[in-house]
């Protein structure tokens, strides 16, 4: 058999017996490679580099679990961050505040003839009323003013801010409590609980909650402060909320543990002997964290707008209590004389419930479990 020769315009391409270019520094940098861009570089970017090499690889070979990945990228949003530090920081002055407010400031005259010795301890107090300071404007003894009656408005709409947090504080352990143990068990077991879900959420759909929160402290308000005092209605508020809002949560846990229950580590599980209780509790109630807390910030949101409107209606928290929408109520009769009564709370609930609502938005794209870093 007759081997042809290479054509000629192959040539250039025969390999065979060449030899090889040595893999020294001189020559990579000849070729233009790394050690090229390397001898361009200082010492101290070579350095940097290698650190953010190091870092990443490190990175790559840990193994996040999905709280984590979660809260990774929940630090990385700056918005939600920022928001996040701006609702605790007003949860926080809601409740250090009145206990730093009442130390401070001046021995001064005032009450009903402008003759009686006030400490801080009193004019400050969000439910004394200086009658010989009545709708006055912002000064250094009230830094927001006072109401028709005298009563600090700094100190009320701090007052006011914690009947907010703490409505909506019940109204989501009410929420979470129910909605997470029937949702997780109707999703699980299924039967004549998933159909009492099912048909119980689409009366709350055809029946607003809202209307059944301002039905119920009409109807039941009155005797519930009578044999509860103030915060009788304040209770009755956060339950009736909290009934009309849980059966969407209970049903967002259900299609959450529908999905769970056919999963292959559920399976493994039961192979292995574990029974539904252990399953339910170490598998199940685990991975619902996300869609729950993030249903939990956003349904706050409603909850403190609700709670402003009930209020605001006259039919939540009563004189002498505070509330942001009490607040705004008193103050409308007032506001061609001071119509910074109305503004401050107002302006207060308002950046209530953007904060929240911009944490609520953050967290969502956070705990998503479909989001990508």
């Amino acid at each position: 058999m007759k081997i042809e020769e290479t054509p000629e315009n192959f040539q250039a391409l025969d390999t065979v017996g060449a030899a090889g270019i040595p893999a020294t520094p001189a020559s990579l940098a000849a070729l233009g490679g790394p050690e090229a861009q390397a001898s361009q570089l200082s010492q101290a970017e070579l350095d940097l580099r290698a650190e953010t090499e190091t870092r990443e690889a490190i990175t790559e070979g840990q193994s996040l679990s999905p709280m984590q990945a979660s809260l990774r990228r929940l630090g990385r949003d700056r918005r939600a961050m920022f928001f996040l530090a701006l609702v605790l920081t007003i949860i926080v002055l809601s409740y250090v505040g009145p206990l730093l407010y009442t130390r401070i400031g001046p021995t001064i005259l005032g009450g009903a003839i402008g003759t009686d010795i006030l400490k801080p301890g009193q004019y400050h107090n969000y439910v004394y009323s200086d009658l010989s300071r009545t709708d006055t404007l912002s000064s250094a003894l009230h830094p927001l003013g006072t109401d028709a009656i005298g009563r600090d408005i700094l100190a009320r709409i701090m007052a006011g801010v914690n009947v907010s947090i703490e409505v909506a504080l019940l109204v989501e352990l009410l929420d979470i409590g129910l909605g997470v143990t029937i949702g997780t068990l109707a999703g699980f077991y299924g039967g004549w609980l998933a159909t009492f879900l099912d048909r119980f959420t689409d009366l709350m759909f055809a029946f607003p909650g809202l209307l059944f929160a301002i039905l119920a402290a009409a109807t039941l308000g009155p005797a519930f402060q009578e044999r509860l005092g103030l915060p009788g209605r304040l209770i009755l508020v956060a339950m009736a909320l909290g009934i009309s809002v849980w059966p969407f949560m209970a049903r967002l846990v259900r299609g959450q543990t529908l999905q769970l229950r056919e999963q292959q580590f559920i399976e493994a599980s039961r192979t292995v002997g574990s029974s539904n209780y252990r399953i339910i509790m170490q598998h199940i109630v685990p991975n619902l964290f996300n869609i729950v807390i993030v249903a939990a910030a956003l349904d706050v949101v409603n909850t403190i707008v609700s709670e402003a409107v009930i209020s605001l209606l006259g039919l939540g928290v009563q004189t002498p209590g505070s509330s942001l929408g009490l607040m705004i109520n008193d103050a409308t009769a007032q506001i061609a004389l001071n119509p910074w009564e109305v503004v401050w709370p107002t302006f207060v609930l308002t950046l209530i419930v953007l904060a929240f609502s911009f944490m609520g938005d953050g967290m969502q794209d956070a705990f998503n479990p479909r989001t990508k870093d």
